[in-house]
This record gives structure tokens, C-alpha cells and sequence, in this order.
């Protein structure tokens, strides 16, 4: 990819898929979802399409700069589960013992109520920029993943296409720029309202050391046994982005054949 100086090149993934979940703090009964893609989610998918193990380091991906577009916000949509031991054992409580060991609830108690809490119907463009041979390599990684691709949690399939590909702006341009990637559905509706228009404002987040807001999503390091993360400053803005909508009709142009099964395709996505 040749790229035009003085900017790095931006790699764009269209981020959309029939549930999404991006969880920024947790608990032990309930794990929440933050309305748009984290940074750890975001470095986790290209670490994962990397095939880097949950122990390598990611200092180098998080050093990428990353913004997110929401170009369809989605709905919440809270999951209830329970919990029991396939032994038929009481479950453990979170006391220990002078030992350190879990003692068993008292009374016993056989299951547990958990929540779990999804985006649904969601499509966000997120961009990252960066050294010209990382970004390189992360688009051919995105392409052809070594493990397994997720949307926050491994339940979360991602549709295709993922990578939109390189482009030669700046991170903030690159998003303005880019049409509108909600569903067919979702922007022929949108276009029964707004006749001829060829533009849509768009919600956006981008990574920033002068923004005014925080994330603690930055991942230093994604072991198992010592997950640690980090702040970032983000600053919050709307992009007016192509609609890619025909005014004659308000209908969008033929979907790009990007090759290979998609099974979310009779879905809309």
C-alpha cells in the first residue's frame, strides 16, 4: 500500500455482527457493555487475527491511535443466566478460610443468578492508525486471523466484510469520509425521512491527549493471571459522513461482493 506523507495510513474495520458486547468493568454476577467498541476489544480482535497468545505483549498495538464511529447504535439487551456445579455441589461463597480456600455458601446454596449484557442490531467503524508495517500487517492478519475473530466476547461473531482496508487520511478524515455502514434496512428507513439527503451526522470517539473525557480500557497486558490496564484521553465529536444513499430512490448501491460464505447475509448485514 503506498501511502501519502505526512500521514500514516488508517486501517478501517466495519465492526457489525447480530450481538456485540465491549465491557469495561465487571463483576462476578454481572458483566456489563459499553455502548461502543473499547480499546482493549479492539486490540484483542487484532491480536487475536495476529496470533499473538494472551501472554504476548501488546505494546506495540497499543501505541495505535483508535477512533470509533457509530453508524448504528443498536439496542441493549440483558441475558440471564445461572450458574450451579454439574456435581451437584453447593457453590462456593467469597469467604475463605484461614487457608485461603473458598468456603461453601451457608446455607447452601445450589445456583446463582448471573447477567450478561449485549449490544444487538450494532455497527460501528472503528480506525487505527499507525506505523505503515504494522498497519500493513494488521490488515492482512484481519483478512486471514490465526484465531478465531470476536465482537468483545467469543460468542460475538463478527460479519464480513471486517476490513474495509487501508486508507491515506488523517484518523479523524478517514472516518468523516468513509459511507455510512449501517444495514440496508437501517438506511433506507432513515432515508424515507430525510429525502436527498447525501450526508449523516455521526457520533464519534477518537483517541486524543487534549480530550476533555477518560476510558480505562487500555490493555498492558491481556495474561490471564495479570490483566492490567490503563487510561487514555478520548475527546467526543460528530463526523458528517456519505449516506450512500441514491436521492432518486433513497436506495443503497449494490452490496460489494467481498468473496467467501457470509451467513449473516439473508439478516440485512
Amino acid at each position: 500500500m503506498t501511502t501519502v506523507s505526512p500521514h500514516e495510513p488508517v486501517l478501517l474495520l466495519r465492526l457489525a455482527g447480530p450481538l456485540q458486547s465491549w465491557g469495561d468493568r465487571s463483576t462476578s454476577n454481572r458483566r456489563e457493555t459499553r455502548p461502543e467498541p473499547t480499546k482493549s476489544g479492539v486490540i484483542g480482535l487484532l491480536a487475536a487475527a495476529a496470533g499473538r497468545p494472551r501472554s504476548a505483549p501488546v505494546v506495540d498495538l497499543v501505541e495505535l491511535r483508535l477512533g470509533v464511529r457509530v453508524d448504528q447504535p443498536g439496542s441493549l439487551l440483558r441475558d440471564y443466566h445461572t450458574v450451579s456445579d454439574y456435581r451437584g455441589n453447593p457453590l462456593l461463597s467469597s469467604a475463605v478460610n484461614a487457608k485461603g480456600t473458598q468456603k461453601p455458601t451457608s446455607p447452601a446454596k445450589h445456583t446463582h443468578v448471573t447477567q450478561r449484557f449485549y449490544l444487538q442490531d450494532a455497527v460501528f467503524l472503528a480506525a487505527v492508525t499507525g506505523p505503515a508495517a504494522l498497519i500493513s500487517a494488521l490488515d492482512a492478519a484481519v483478512r486471514h486471523p490465526s484465531f478465531p475473530l470476536a465482537l468483545g466476547r467469543r460468542s460475538c461473531v463478527p460479519t464480513q466484510p471486517l476490513s474495509l482496508g487501508l486508507r491515506s487520511r488523517t484518523l479523524e478524515d478517514a472516518l468523516r469520509d468513509e459511507p455510512w455502514q449501517a444495514s440496508d434496512h437501517h438506511r433506507r428507513r432513515w432515508g424515507r425521512t430525510h429525502h436527498h439527503a447525501t450526508h449523516v451526522d455521526l457520533p464519534a470517539t477518537l483517541d486524543d491527549p487534549a480530550g476533555d473525557d477518560t476510558r480505562h480500557d487500555v490493555p498492558l497486558s491481556f495474561n490471564p493471571h495479570h490483566r492490567t490496564f490503563t487510561t487514555r484521553h478520548v475527546r467526543h465529536t460528530y463526523l458528517n459522513a456519505p449516506t450512500g444513499l441514491t436521492p432518486a430512490a433513497d436506495q443503497p448501491p449494490p452490496t460489494e461482493d467481498h468473496g467467501g460464505h457470509d451467513p449473516f447475509a439473508l439478516l440485512g448485514w
